[in-house]
């Protein structure tokens, strides 16, 4: 069962209305050149169910993150409920369902960079960006998160901003690293 379904981008292209906490309205609106981008993802992988990783990590990687809107229509691509790539998306802490900051911020919290001070780093970092981990500053440009492991237990504690891996990072450090994407 091969069939490809085509999702009209007039299906997704729409301004709603959504009732959310507190009373507060929220229209939903997804262009359609972003519906094209995840239709060319999905193609670009078969539009195979056994495929739904590659095409988050694409579609994570092409906008940044991944929020419902363009999880319903991966789901349509690729033959699956919606609930099913929710779970995905929910269970891997690389997705994220809300923006992330121009400089995303992940500290390792795993066994060997928790022993060798990884929380320190963490602290250093709310301080200076003051943020929690999970936001994102008011410009956009810094995001905070935690990672379990990166796989760098050697150089602990390890911080990778975006893709760039610094490692054997003390507290005093965070300042230097911060300024270096200031600029």
């Amino acid at each position: 069962m091969s069939q490809k379904i085509n999702i009209a981008p007039e299906a997704f292209e729409y301004m709603e209305k959504v009732t959310g906490a507190g009373g507060v309205e929220v229209k939903v609106n997804l262009p359609k050149e972003k519906i094209e981008k995840i239709n060319s993802i999905c193609d670009a992988f078969g539009n195979d169910p056994g495929e739904l990783i590659n095409v988050l990590h694409e579609a994570q990687h092409a906008f940044g993150y991944i929020p419902a809107e363009i999880q319903d229509i991966v789901a349509h691509n690729l033959h699956m409920p919606v609930s099913q790539v929710y779970g995905v998306v929910t269970f891997y802490t690389f997705f994220s369902m809300t923006p992330k900051g121009e400089h995303p911020v992940s500290v390792c919290t795993g066994t060997a960079c928790y022993v060798r001070g990884a929380e320190r780093v963490l602290e250093e970092f709310r301080k200076e960006l003051q943020l929690e981990v999970g936001e994102t500053t008011p410009d956009g440009r810094f995001s905070l998160n935690c990672l379990r492991c990166v796989g760098a237990c050697g150089l602990a504690p390890v911080v990778l901003v975006g893709e760039k891996v610094y490692g054997r990072v003390s507290p005093d450090g965070v300042k230097a690293i911060i300024e270096e994407y200031k600029k």
